[in-house]
């Protein structure tokens, strides 16, 4: 029995192409695997079922033109399908480095979906009784596809990553409610500052987060305003004046996003700032997040030579030569993913200034490091969710332990006896390294503090009472947490 061929021949407008046999993608990307091998990495899933997505609707929308005859449009509408759901990523497989404008990308996925579609109706790899440019792209350009397809994409993850923002932001809130009766010190520059509760710390966490998820979802409604429909140029060309709302109206029936026809075209072709607003807000949660982090990082340090206001869940042994110790590593692990979401914004930006004339060409770049942001920032929050916030305690005791001994504290009477006054009680605290609120009664008791207002000395009935008003040194009251 003759062994079966290995290879396949197949031609485009350069020649001939030595395609495997078994393989889905046909000349052109064979091409691309030869000329860009480059990282080794694949496309990302949203950006394969973006194109797919709009390939299912071209499908669609021809046949309902009158352009593409129905028993071929079903054929590649199911073909479409089946990529969308991920059947055939192990053929789509040009790395993320390559031909400008995504060429070759979107010729892999035209390819790979007109060899199913051909063998849905019965014929071989490679014979091509749908064509994957005639067919598959009918209507249809690079130019047009490639930055609709990152719209797509980028809405639908926006999606799923949203959910994973307020989740965090949901369970710092839930920390801020459950921390709000630890009294502690704040610390400004780093150093001792007047009290506060450590759920009132917490709510401004959750408040960041909450308003960075609002700056995704804004900058995500810029990304659904498509250009398709204006083919290579932006001028529609080869393309029916009634396709490109079409085009919308079936991309939203298929993709389940609310989405609009861009009111310019040419705007939407030569200009990738809507993926740059959108890769902004990206970075700046990640920026939130690396502070947030940080700040889980110090509070928790020590344990024992630390601030250990806090303790973060003990995941895993921090030490290969220190038995016992254990490292904050979900809050490592945040900053560092973060660091590589604004890397990947840094590159957006630049490739999005790169722009000339009608087009980006720099799209396949943008939508590498867009769809990468998307994916880390998705995994990384909601593991630090799951394995650290949601795992936090505080420590009150330590919290009671390091306010008592700041002389910052006594900032509270600063109404009472003035701003001079308080200063030098503090400066006599911290050089007799004792703790403020015996200083201020003794020298109270000694008839030596006076009204800021009319310059009486005041008692130390007086001065407990003003302490207590103002519910520092006694356990009283501070504001809950919002």
């Amino acid at each position: 029995m003759a062994e079966a061929p290995i290879f396949r021949e197949e031609c485009d407008s350069l020649g001939s192409v030595q395609v495997p046999a078994d393989a889905y993608y046909g000349a052109q990307t064979a091409r691309a695997i030869q000329n860009f091998p480059v990282s080794g990495k694949r496309p990302a899933r949203a950006f394969i079922w973006s194109v797919a997505a709009i390939k299912y609707a071209a499908a669609s929308v021809n046949s309902t033109l009158g352009l593409l005859e129905p028993e071929l449009a079903d054929a590649i509408a199911a073909a479409a399908e089946e990529v969308m759901e991920g059947r055939w990523d192990a053929h789509i497989v040009v790395d993320p480095f390559q031909a400008g404008a995504g060429t070759s990308h979107h010729m892999n996925v035209n390819e790979v979906i007109a060899n199913r579609a051909s063998l849905l109706l019965g014929a071989e790899l490679g014979e091509y009784r749908i064509h994957p440019n005639d067919h598959v792209n009918q209507s249809q350009s690079t130019n047009d596809v490639i930055p609709t397809a990152i719209r797509l994409g980028a809405l639908r993850r926006a999606g799923q990553l949203l959910a994973v923002v307020d989740d965090l932001s949901d369970a710092l809130q839930q920390k801020a409610e459950e921390f709000d009766g630890v009294l502690k010190s704040a610390r400004t520059h780093l150093q001792d500052a007047v009290p506060m509760r450590l759920g009132q710390e917490f709510s401004g966490y959750a408040a960041s987060v909450r308003r960075d998820a609002e700056r995704i979802r804004r900058t995500a409604g810029m990304l659904r305003r498509l250009g398709i429909g204006g083919t290579a140029a932006a001028t529609g060309l080869n393309a029916p004046p009634s396709y490109a709302m079409k085009m919308v109206a079936a991309l939203e029936d298929i993709t389940g996003l609310e989405l609009e026809l861009s009111d310019n075209t040419f705007e939407s072709m030569q200009s990738m700032a809507d993926m740059a607003e959108f890769s902004g807000s990206l970075r700046i949660l990640a920026m939130t997040l690396t502070r947030i982090a940080n700040d889980l990082r110090l509070l928790s340090s020590g344990p024992m030579t630390g601030l250990n206001e806090i303790q973060l869940p003990a995941v895993q042994p921090g030490s290969s030569i220190m038995p016992g110790k254990v490292n904050p590593v979900m809050a490592e692990m945040v900053n560092m993913a973060m660091f590589h979401l604004m890397g990947c914004d840094a590159a957006i930006a630049l490739a999005v200034q790169a722009g000339q004339l009608e087009l980006n060409v720099m799209m396949p770049l943008i939508a590498y490091e867009l769809f990468e942001m998307l994916d880390v920032a998705e995994g990384a929050i909601g593991v630090f969710t799951e394995r650290c916030v949601r795992g936090i305690r505080a420590n009150p005791q330590q919290a009671r332990f390091w306010l008592e001994r700041n002389p910052v504290i006594a900032t509270v009477l600063s109404p009472l006896i003035g701003y001079e006054a308080v200063a030098a009680l503090v400066q006599q605290a911290y050089s007799e390294g004792r703790p403020i609120a015996e200083i201020v009664r003794e020298v109270a008791q000694a008839g030596r503090l006076h009204a800021h207002s009319d310059g009486r000395a005041l008692s130390a009935s007086e001065v407990e009472a003003a302490m207590h008003d103002l519910y520092m040194l006694t356990g009283g009251e501070l504001p809950p947490a919002r």
